[in-house]
């Protein structure tokens, strides 16, 4: 039997920003919303909102940007502010460790200016109830002193927009929810969409492709901009090496296999938890933590990582008594289903 364990490392088909994106990633963002492709009624009514703010003369609503990593959160931001004709400061919630922090961020703002903050859920409860009268009011309130000596500040501020973005709106906290004016969703993209993101993409990057290209990269990306341009630039390197430069459908079909990336985007790791499933525990159900020791990675890991995509596709569900790899995940590893009469899985084991 296969070594199940993985090491630690990057993987390119992780949504999340990792070092393989630093390099490039800020030049390929559009900066307009006609230049932003896919997510067509988030732009058509976010495009609603900004005319109507600028036609009162107006600073936009307070907006939550919502949905998984690397469709576009922090994009939309920048052309938020870009189309309000304002600047925008960026910070993340893990970074405000205490309200001194954000009071620095709110005074330093100009009127109309756009503050956008990443992972707005992990924001300290302390840190949130200085920002409740900062996004109604446009004041803060300072507590000076300790005791009977104490006695409460109010500082006023400019008016400004909260962008707020995160993967994980169920654990925002409701009063700081409920202080956003426009919450919008974004979904993941069709692979028409993310082939004409590679397309501009390569022109901005100046990579030759074809259109077959395209759509062999989309196609992989897991409807994901950003694994798409990760994979675009990766793939760029085996057709300057091994072919003549321009990225073709043969090419990019060869660049992806070396790189261990299936026709569905599963890469090594999400294979090798799902081989470890069938393998050693007859598909499930198997709780997390012994996958976590199968596989070698830590559960929070697993959970927040593999997945979602592997569920996403219908190759493993969650069950009360665990996880199971379904018929899907089995015909995709070319693996036989063990199946009883009535064409269900039977659970060989159980944990």
């Amino acid at each position: 039997m296969d070594d199940f364990y993985v090491a630690d490392f990057e993987r390119i088909v992780a949504p999340e920003e990792t070092s393989l994106d630093s390099d490039i990633e800020t030049s390929l963002r559009p900066k307009t919303l006609p230049e932003y492709i896919g997510q067509e009624k988030v732009k058509d009514n976010l495009k609603v909102y900004i005319d109507a703010a600028l036609g009162r003369g107006e600073p936009l609503d307070h907006v939550l940007l919502y949905g998984p990593p690397g469709l576009g959160k922090t994009t939309l931001a920048g052309i938020i502010a870009n189309e309000m004709n304002v600047q925008i400061r960026v910070t993340s919630g893990p970074a405000i460790e205490k309200p001194g922090d954000l009071a620095a961020l709110l005074t330093n703002l100009n009127e109309g200016d756009v503050l956008f903050i990443d992972e707005v859920h992990r924001l300290s409860r302390s840190v949130e109830e200085v920002l409740y009268p900062a996004l109604e009011d446009y004041a803060l309130d300072i507590i000076i002193g300790k005791g009977p000596s104490a006695r409460s500040l109010r500082i006023d501020l400019p008016r400004f927009t909260l962008v707020g973005a995160t993967t994980r709106a169920g654990q925002l906290s409701a009063p700081l929810r409920d202080r956003f004016g426009v919450i919008l969703r974004l979904e993941t993209y069709s692979p028409d969409e993310l082939s004409r993101i590679v397309r501009r993409s390569s022109g901005i990057l100046k990579i030759d492709i074809t259109q077959e290209g395209c759509l062999e990269l989309a196609s992989r990306s897991r409807g994901t901009p950003r694994i798409a341009n990760r994979l675009l630039k990766r793939t760029r390197d085996f057709a300057q090496v091994s072919g003549a430069g321009e990225i073709t459908r043969e090419i990019a079909e060869d660049a992806l296999g070396r790189m261990e990336i299936d026709e569905l985007g599963l890469d090594m790791v999400d294979r090798l938890l799902l081989k470890a499933m069938v393998e050693n525990y007859n598909g499930g159900p198997v709780g997390l933590e012994t996958i976590s020791a199968a596989i070698g990675e830590e559960s929070v890991t697993i959970e927040d990582v593999y997945e979602p995509y592997l569920m996403q596709l219908g190759f493993l569900a969650r069950t009360p008594r665990g996880r199971k790899v379904t018929p899907a995940g089995y015909r995709h590893l070319g693996l036989t289903c063990p199946e009883d009469d009535n064409g269900q899985i039977s659970i060989l084991f159980e944990e």
